[in-house]
């Protein structure tokens, strides 16, 4: 019997992996390269699913749930994947004292999600962030990567209404 251990595959045959790779053969396959990997599994996929964090700790011969661990410790990854919008709540003390908490109230009641979640539709994930480090617009929100500042629920419900109204 051979001593040799095969190369974990893919999840998939998706050529996305190829990346994820590079990035582990350039850390030459070391645990140490754990979060530099789940970032670039992040960027590819948008998020990290369970087959992407069992792969990428059978190839970096970490226990799954150290790779789990990380991944769910570092508020940029996520397990889910992310709606077509997103829209990040600042919660840092000036938007909370501010109003974000009714920002919050406002998206929950007219979408029915909470933080951390996307509408079954899979348009809109609702997302809140420690600070912004925007404390002069406050509150402050994130449109799909764009900051707007003191934003009212009125204002919010308009964007969300937007989304919804523009899609085909």
């Amino acid at each position: 019997m051979s001593a040799y251990v095969s190369k974990p595959q893919p999840p998939t045959q998706d050529k996305r992996w190829k990346l994820v790779d590079a990035t582990m053969r350039r850390l030459g396959h070391q645990s140490r390269g754990l979060i530099e990997t789940l970032h670039t599994v992040q960027e590819a996929f948008g998020y990290l699913d369970e087959s992407a964090l069992r792969y990428v700790a059978m190839s970096l011969r970490v226990p799954l749930s150290r790779a789990y661990g990380v991944a769910t410790f570092y508020h940029f990854f996520t397990l889910k994947p992310a709606g077509k919008h997103t829209c990040v709540v600042c919660l840092g003390t000036a938007c909370y004292i501010k109003g974000a908490p009714q920002l919050l109230d406002a998206m929950q009641k007219d979408l029915d999600i909470k933080p951390g979640e996307t509408t079954p539709d899979g348009n809109v994930s609702l997302l809140t962030a420690r600070c912004l480090g925007s404390c002069g617009l406050a509150p402050a929100v994130v449109y799909d990567n764009e900051v707007a500042g003191k934003v009212s629920p009125q204002s919010l419900r308009e964007h969300l209404s937007k989304w919804n109204h523009h899609e085909s």
